[in-house]
């Protein structure tokens, strides 16, 4: 059950940075959003039509930064909820045994 613990607090850690590094990556292009938690591409572009790494590379290298970090950010949460659903389980176990 400390092992337990002390996983799910790091990984709540884990999880402020890569918080921390999405929030940042958000401030260096108002193209992005100030969402922490969609995908980039879910925001529309001012234009015809979507800009590709033809048109602005710095922008969608950006935006795909910005989308694999919100992805293990995801994965983190995941793993997150899972660890929590085993240390509720081994603390009911503990305190009804």
């Amino acid at each position: 059950m400390i092992l337990g613990s002390i996983f799910f607090v790091i990984l709540y850690l884990v999880l402020r940075y890569i918080i921390a590094w999405i929030t940042y990556l958000n401030d260096l292009d108002p193209r992005l959003g100030s969402s922490t938690w969609r995908f980039t591409y879910d925001y529309p572009v001012v234009g015809e039509r979507d800009v590709s790494d033809l048109d602005d590379k710095d922008f969608v290298r950006l935006r795909r930064k910005k989308n694999n970090i919100v992805l293990l950010m995801y994965s983190i949460v995941l793993v997150m909820f899972i660890a929590s659903m085993s240390l509720l389980s081994k603390f009911l176990l503990f305190f009804f045994s």
